[in-house]
């Protein structure tokens, strides 16, 4: 069994809440300003076309759970101890039910091609339940989990699998394989609870010395199959993985000031990278949310105005847009925002946006629609 230190604890409140860094140099381009007299081009506002706010069907609004297409999302309600899964189109203005669970749901997580929902739901404070279904609603698989917080990463390769790691109370912690095919999960020892997928049968994770608390750790991949470790990097903040593509979050050598993102292929070969203000937290940095989009290799994050401390901060943030693909200067999309939660519709078109993804932001227009009437 493994045991976190109580300086990684922040970093588990982060992950969980999360659940859910056209140069290769460091200098921070500049976001592009239109040309005086210059025309834009003309962009379909998605947003015109949608039915907001959502009403309501039964139940408490909770949260968002995520995108199920480019016009449809999935939201959660609660109704005294039971929760419920509808599926709502923006553009018709509907909502379906699509899953009804008699306890209190935790968290929703979509697979990375839409085909299946995770449930994480909660019997008991010492339990947990996860379902899979898919988008009818139609149960997959059903586990019960002595636990006291599980979190979970899907195998993009291979939907069928889940990485589930389970925490008890003491935040000592287990992980397993849940594998839908074989309808069960096998234990496997891995000695950090946070983990990417690389390939179809490498992960990737950050190995922090629980004896030496640090801000850096090395970035371990791992082979599943045979047991191989190599270190890629010593140094690094934070990491993701993405269609065969790793980002890396590193300090800048020459300014601490500043985190690094640095973009790697499949081959890890560095092809895009950008620095911006860094915010300075009693343990660790803090790293705003992002995401990416496959479809237009688009890379969208908040970007802190100045570096400074976190808890001071005061000045807001910009949401800035990386085309990867061309390696162009930043978009500016929005400026004194909230550093909260975002995620790409399918097209890269909208965000879901929000502590609780309460929001949706149309890209074209740079506007932002509640999706729930307070």
């Amino acid at each position: 069994m493994n045991r976190l230190s109580y300086g990684k604890l922040i970093f588990i409140l982060i992950f969980l809440t999360l659940l859910l860094g056209a140069c290769t140099g460091n200098e921070q381009p500049k976001a592009k300003i239109p040309v005086k007299n210059e025309q834009p081009k003309s962009k379909l506002s998605v947003g015109s076309e949608w039915k907001l706010p959502i009403s309501v069907p039964e139940g408490e609004f909770d949260r968002l759970g995520g995108w199920l297409s480019e016009d449809e999302i999935v939201y959660i309600t609660n109704l005294e101890q039971t929760s419920n899964v509808f599926r709502y189109h923006l553009r018709t203005g509907k909502s379906e039910l699509i899953y009804k669970t008699e306890h209190p749901i935790v968290t929703v997580q979509i697979s990375p091609s839409k085909k299946y929902i995770l449930i994480h739901s909660s019997p008991s404070s010492y339990e947990g339940l996860i379902t899979i279904i898919d988008t009818k609603g139609t149960e997959k698989i059903r586990e019960s989990i002595p636990s006291y917080e599980l979190a979970f990463e899907w195998n993009p390769y291979n939907e069928e699998q889940v990485l589930v790691s389970t925490f008890n109370e003491d935040w000592t912690f287990q992980i397993a394989l849940l594998d839908m095919n074989k309808l069960k999960m096998t234990e496997l020892s891995i000695r950090q609870p946070f983990i990417r997928w690389m390939d179809e049968r490498k992960i990737a994770f950050l190995d922090w010395d629980e004896d030496n608390p640090t801000l850096f750790a090395p970035l371990i991949v791992r082979d599943l199959e045979k047991g191989f470790e190599q270190t890629l990097f010593n140094q690094v903040l934070q990491f993701t993985t993405f269609h065969g593509k790793l980002m890396i979050v590193t300090v800048n050598e020459q300014d601490r000031t500043n985190a690094v993102y640095s973009f790697f292929d499949k081959e890890l070969k560095e092809y895009f990278s950008f620095s911006q203000p860094q915010l300075t937290k009693f343990s660790d940095w803090l790293v705003p949310f992002y995401d990416y989009n496959e479809h237009k290799k688009q890379f969208i994050t908040f970007m802190p105005v100045k570096s400074g401390e976190a808890d001071s901060y005061s000045a807001g943030f910009e949401l800035m847009l990386y085309n990867l693909k061309k390696g162009s200067h930043p978009a500016l999309i929005m400026a004194d925002m909230e550093n909260e939660q975002i995620s790409f519709s399918p097209s890269g078109e909208a965000l879901l946006y929000g502590n609780r993804f309460e929001k949706i932001i149309d890209l074209n227009a740079k506007k932002i629609y509640e999706l729930i009437k307070e």
